[in-house]
């Protein structure tokens, strides 16, 4: 008998409003921590491999619609809590020659009291092989549940599970800048693969290059470090192999929603296949290059693996 093993997202599913090809609004679901486990399981083997998420959603009709979606497409929700006072946030994405920009009303979501039920974060953080979460994640969290997260992780990783971060800096959403540095921080310290993005590194952190963002992370223990920079070269320091990542085409993006986040989705499923860091890269690298030619943050799986 096949034991799966288990990938577990944690953070916030949201109702995405985009712009089809015509100027029209078409809804959909998504979210960073939703994203990657989305491309997580497409490009995971489902015989081996189940996909989770775990977030906190309303028992509205747009709730149980998310749940649906997300059941629909192989991703496991029996974790999901559910909260009758509140509601899934809401974002529209505007787009200017394939760079996208961002409104959001998510300052009341579910999402927000995701950690609260201790008990439930607590079997939460023991049931998966990897563990994925953001700087979102940590964001959106009252800074006393933020802490208790981050103390469970760090007792995951010492048990053995991969935890896997992508600070993906988004200043508004904190308190201070202070609080954010230090929770990403902490973090790094508590994951094994840490997955920024340079732009936002340098300007909320000061790092000069890459490898100086790398090494920070590193420092703060983190064993991998793999630092994105759009369609540019990335640079990886991990345990085995370290250098700049170059070999990828150029494109003419459409979209750029969800490409960072199908990135970390392929690397994490290569790296959990036994692929080597620059194989994992260089796939990985590759469907974020797909994904930035599709409007939306979710490509759909079928078009995922015609790809392979």
């Amino acid at each position: 008998m096949t034991i799966l093993r288990k990938f577990l997202s944690i953070g916030e599913c949201m109702i995405e409003m985009a712009p089809n090809s015509g100027g029209a609004w078409t809804m959909g679901f998504a979210g960073d921590t939703l994203n990657t486990a989305w491309y997580a399981r497409a490009c995971l083997p489902e015989r081996s491999w189940q996909v989770d998420y775990f977030t906190r959603l309303g028992t509205d009709g747009f709730s149980d619609r998310i749940i649906g979606f997300l059941s629909d497409n192989g991703i496991g929700t029996a974790w999901i809590g559910r909260d009758p006072a509140r509601r899934p946030g809401l974002y529209l994405i505007e787009l200017d020659d394939g760079e996208r920009r961002f409104t959001y009303w998510r300052e009341n979501s579910a999402a927000r009291r995701l950690a609260d039920d201790e008990t439930l974060l607590e079997r939460v953080t023991g049931a998966a092989d990897t563990i994925y979460l953001s700087g979102i994640t940590l964001a959106i969290l009252a800074p006393n549940r933020r802490d208790r997260l981050l103390a469970l992780l760090a007792q995951a990783r010492t048990r053995g599970q991969t935890i896997a971060f992508d600070p993906n800096i988004r200043t508004a959403l904190w308190e201070s800048g202070e609080a954010m540095r230090d929770a990403i921080t902490r973090a790094a310290g508590a994951a094994t693969v840490v997955l920024p993005s340079f732009d936002d590194e340098r300007s909320a952190f000061g790092d000069e290059t890459m490898e100086h963002c790398a090494r920070r992370y590193v420092e703060a223990g983190a064993r991998d470090v793999i630092v994105k920079n759009g369609a540019g070269p990335l640079a990886f320091v991990t345990a085995e192999a370290s250098g700049v990542f170059d070999d990828f085409a150029a494109v003419d993006p459409v979209d750029t929603t969800g490409a960072g986040d199908a990135f970390n989705g392929a690397f994490l499923a290569g790296r959990a296949a036994g692929s080597s860091v620059v194989d994992a890269i260089g796939k990985a690298q590759a469907l974020a290059a797909q994904v930035v030619g599709h409007r939306g943050a979710l490509m759909p799986h079928e078009q995922i693996a015609a790809l392979s």
